[in-house]
């Protein structure tokens, strides 16, 4: 039997080659990763435009509009009523080409579509057809923003709160396995079914119909107390009725999916041997229960963080909350194709991002994961 030997220098050189490997394999792993999230993102924003256009049938609608709003407006000025039939007409059908030009519907949908694209990507958001911010733009970014912080402030607490809150009774819940609250839970968390705008009727039914104790919507009182503190209670007092049909919507299901992960491993083989052990419960649950389980939560956390983008169209336009959700369903509603899009690539940047941050995060926290490997 004969053994291999390294002299310091090929120790050195040894190193250096294993490292650079390192370097070259993550590089690669990052450039085809990125590609490949691009990729993912040019299709689905196209795909986006396609069905918000609906095969340019929203085309057809939006020029029947225009077609109505010119005609109208032209008939009903007392210009127009002097004129004569012809020359009528032809002031009709001049405005509409030029306001068709405006919009740009004299361009095939094809062109119109890569330029959407184009422009999407580049966060070049442009110009809403029918909604219009609090100031009167209607540039898409200010629209967006200006709809933002309320959805933070909606979805930020509730799903913040359903996140910890399910993590931390989970854990407890496995701990007790079999007990009444256990079984309390599994039996509810079918109740997880039922969208949370439909608890949110209820909950109006009941505290803002019924026992008149909190507002029907909106996010402040109108009109708006000019005092600091009373703005904050008025705003809490409209948020506890959102707020909680989010939480009550996906409480259950989320505490019990997090439940199983931790009643998971708390059975593997490793555990009952550092239970034979003697360590002590807390000790494992720390290094041999949650570790493992941290990429799973990481990830659910990630895409809780990402999704308050997104809102809650159908929550909010219940309870009038004035964020990104009800916009986006007023867009849907009034074929706001710049709305829908400029929303879709915000979220479908923020979610490449994260899944491409995700990987790093992983091996950080699980030795077992290889960057590139």
């Amino acid at each position: 039997m004969s053994v291999t030997t390294h002299t310091p220098s090929e120790g050195v050189a040894l190193r250096k080659r294993i490292a650079n490997s390192s370097v070259v394999r993550i590089g690669r792993y990052v450039v085809m990763r990125l590609l490949t999230l691009f990729t993912t993102v040019v299709i689905g924003v196209y795909l986006t435009i396609l069905i918000a256009n609906m095969g340019g049938y929203v085309d057809q609608i939006i020029k029947g509009q225009i077609r109505d709003t010119i005609t109208q407006s032209i008939a009903n000025s007392p210009t127009g009523r002097n004129m004569d039939p012809e020359t009528r007409r032809i002031l009709i059908e001049e405005q509409i080409a030029l306001e068709e030009k405006r919009r740009g519907l004299d361009t095939p949908i094809a062109i119109r579509n890569i330029r959407h694209l184009t422009n999407a990507l580049q966060l070049d958001l442009g110009r809403a057809f029918n909604i219009t911010s609090d100031s009167g733009s209607k540039q898409v970014r200010l629209i967006l923003l200006e709809r933002l912080p309320a959805t933070l402030l909606l979805m930020g607490t509730s799903q913040l709160l359903l996140f910890f809150s399910s993590v931390f009774i989970a854990l407890n819940l496995s701990r007790n396995y079999g007990s009444f609250w256990d079984k309390l839970v599994i039996a509810l968390s079918p109740s997880s079914a039922v969208p949370s705008w439909f608890y949110g009727i209820f909950l109006i039914l009941i505290f803002a119909a019924g026992f008149k104790m909190l507002p029907f919507g909106g996010m402040v009182d109108s009109p708006p107390p000019s005092n600091t503190f009373d703005y904050a209670i008025s705003v809490l007092k409209h948020l506890l009725l959102p707020g909680s049909a989010l939480l009550l919507s996906s409480f259950f299901l989320s505490v019990y999916n997090y439940r199983t992960f931790f009643l998971i491993y708390s059975s593997e083989d490793y555990v009952d041997m550092a239970r034979a052990k003697g360590l002590h419960p807390k000790d494992i649950e720390r290094r041999y229960i949650l570790r493992p389980t941290l990429p799973n939560i990481i990830t659910n956390f990630s895409l809780l963080i990402i999704g308050l983008w997104t809102g809650a169209l159908f929550t909010e336009t219940v309870f009038l909350w004035p964020g990104l959700g009800r916009t986006l369903f007023q867009a849907v509603g009034l074929y706001d194709t710049p709305i829908i899009v400029g929303s879709t690539i915000i979220y479908a940047y923020l979610l490449a991002m994260t899944v491409f941050m995700l990987d790093f995060m992983y091996a950080a926290v699980d030795p077992r994961v290889k960057i590139g490997s």
